[in-house]
This record gives structure tokens, sequence and C-alpha cells, in this order.
């Protein structure tokens, strides 16, 4: 059991220190599905026609969903991979909608990284980074850029800089 500690923890995300400006990564792909549409339009009160009734087709096209959705469907994707355990708050955001996603659309994402700034105190840094998401074929259909704070690399006990 004493080695438990020892072994890499998995599904853990990246510590700011294991990050640089210019890194890459890009996440799995997700199909929308009708649940999430209806799950979400439910959750968050936006009951518009354009997103409940099957047989609306507005200047959309069928069945979109709310640019939201998509950006916590991709948002939910990263955490999972990059930031799960490490990340300590979402600062900011900034969103821009480019095309509609809807449902039965497969959507992924493509993460750099731009900055890293380390506070002051803390062991802590902000690290911005530009998401760009595209549909099942290869279409852009958002972007934004993201300002997260991240938690640094534990510091060696006393027990473990002895062995």
């Amino acid at each position: 059991m004493g080695e438990e500690a020892q072994a890499p923890l998995l599904g853990r995300g990246f510590f700011w220190q294991d990050l640089a400006p210019g890194r890459r990564f890009r996440t799995f792909r997700r199909t929308v599905t009708e649940a999430d549409l209806i799950g979400f339009v439910a959750l968050t009160g936006m009951q518009e026609p354009l997103f409940l009734d099957a047989t609306e087709e507005g200047a959309l096209g069928p069945r979109p969903v709310p640019a939201a959705l998509t950006h916590a469907l991709i948002e939910g994707m990263l955490l999972r991979g990059m930031v799960h355990g490490t990340g300590l708050a979402l600062l900011e955001t900034a969103l821009r909608a480019r095309r509609p996603v809807r449902v039965g659309d497969t959507i992924r994402a493509e993460v750099e990284v731009t900055e890293i700034r380390p506070t002051r105190s803390g062991g802590r840094a902000v690290v911005a980074s530009e998401v760009r998401v595209l549909n099942q074929h290869g279409e852009h259909v958002m972007d934004y850029t993201v300002k997260r704070l991240l938690a640094g690399r534990p510091e060696p006990t006393q027990r473990e800089e002895t062995r």
C-alpha cells in the first residue's frame, strides 16, 4: 500500500509547469445528441421553439443547439483531459460562434496554450489558451480564448526527499 502514493495518478490534468506557450492538444470527438439538447435547454431555461420544436427550421437550419451547449461540451472534454484535479478556477473566456452546431453533429477541439503567468504566491499560474472547435466536416464552428488558474506541481515532502 505504501507504493500507492508513488504510482502516477491516471486522469489527472497538467500542472502549469508541464505546459508551455505553443503546446497543442486535441480532444476526442463527441456527437451532440437530442438528449444533450433537451437536457441543456431544460436545465438552463433556454426553451426557445428554435431548440424545442423539431419541425422548426429557422435561419440556422434544422435542430440547432445553443452555442453555450457546444461550449459546455468542449469544456467538459478539456476539463477531463487537461485540467482535471489541477484546475483551480476559470477566470475569463471570450467566445465566438462561427457556424451552427446541430443535433447529430460531431464536434472536437484543438487547443493551443498561448501564455503562462505564474502567480506571486501559492505555486499557481494563470494559463491562457485558444480553443478552436470543428465539426465532423472539419468546419470551424466556434473559437474561444480562456484563462484558467492551474495548480503547480506539489513540493516534495520531507519524507520523499530522504529516499
